[in-house]
């Protein structure tokens, strides 16, 4: 008997569907127009400024535009998810990059503690147990601060309070005044913080609250505050606080101008804070100059709505 040799069948590729291929393409490519050029959508109704706020976040679209891409099967489609991919990377890809580190001389964190919080003082207590030098305060009702000052005064034996916002430290405070506001409310103050190392000018602050068409008030908060800082004749300068934006926001330009980026500078991610169970926006800020950031992170307490902010420094040499 002889056999024959049947030849295998033809492998069959199975179709793609163009319909969602074309779809991937499309909002792969408004996608990318939207990263590369936010800044340019006007801010009506305040849309610019909340886009420029959120746009980090619409990297997580590229992971699932790649997925559509893969069930089109479709090589064009899976190209184009690589534009806004590549825009991305460029724009917000450092972030993700491991800090450099070093020496931490000055050590700070910033809370907002939430007007509603039910133990503000278990929460200072939370944020002193890592020990920084420096711990600022905002949003604070009913004599909080000045009450974990009290219970804090054996580590923490200087601290200063105006009105909702105040600074516990662990080296001398002096100089403290607040800074205008243009509510009944006072919502920031400048102390001298007299460190081993040098005296150093912090800032805190809690501008005011943005709403969607209504962040006038917030933007005229962010330039008094640039003008303070300009005027501020100190080689050292710390802005901590609740600044109620990003610093990707448009409106922030003022700051970045005179002031450096801790998170950005020597933290790794976005350094999102709010709301706390599980941040999409980054309102709370470490902004300084004349200081190196050696380290920068986020950090949960308990009892409030933001993640604290916290920064370390090293003293330039000289």
């Amino acid at each position: 008997m002889t056999t024959q040799l049947a030849k295998a069948a033809p492998r069959t590729r199975r179709p793609g569907h163009p319909w969602l291929a074309a779809v991937v393409v499309l909002a792969a490519l408004t996608l990318a127009a939207v990263l590369a050029g936010h800044r340019l959508v006007p801010n009506v109704y305040s849309a610019g400024s909340l886009l420029d706020s959120v746009t980090p976040l619409l990297g997580l679209a590229v992971p699932v535009l790649a997925l559509a891409a893969l069930a089109a099967r479709a090589r064009a489609a899976l190209l184009a998810v690589a534009l806004p991919a590549a825009v991305w990377a460029a724009q917000f890809g450092g972030a993700l990059l491991p800090p450099q580190g070093g020496p931490a001389e000055l050590r700070v964190v910033s809370q907002n503690l939430f007007a509603d919080n039910p133990d503000p003082a278990a929460t200072v207590q939370a944020l002193a147990a890592e020990g920084p030098d420096l711990i600022a305060l905002q949003e604070s009702a009913d004599g909080a601060i000045a009450a974990a000052a009290g219970r804090l005064r054996k580590t923490y034996p200087h601290h200063a309070v105006k009105g909702t916002v105040g600074l516990l430290s662990k080296h001398p405070i002096t100089r403290v005044n607040s800074l205008d506001s243009e509510t009944s409310w006072i919502r920031g103050l400048r102390a001298v913080v007299e460190t081993p190392q040098g005296d150093v000018a912090v800032y805190v602050v809690h501008l005011r609250s943005a709403r969607l068409n209504e962040t006038a008030s917030r933007d005229r908060n962010i330039q008094t505050l640039a003008d303070a800082v300009r005027a501020d004749d100190a080689s050292r300068v710390l802005v901590l606080g609740d600044l109620n934006t990003s610093a990707e926001d448009r409106a922030f330009a003022p700051l970045s101008a005179l002031l450096r980026d801790a998170q950005a500078d020597a933290g790794w991610g976005f350094g999102l804070t709010w709301p706390s169970r599980l941040p999409v926006l980054r309102p709370d800020q470490v902004l300084y100059r004349g200081l190196t950031a050696t380290d920068a992170g986020v950090r949960r307490a308990p009892g409030t709505d933001h993640r604290a902010v916290t920064a370390s420094f090293a003293f330039p040499a000289g």
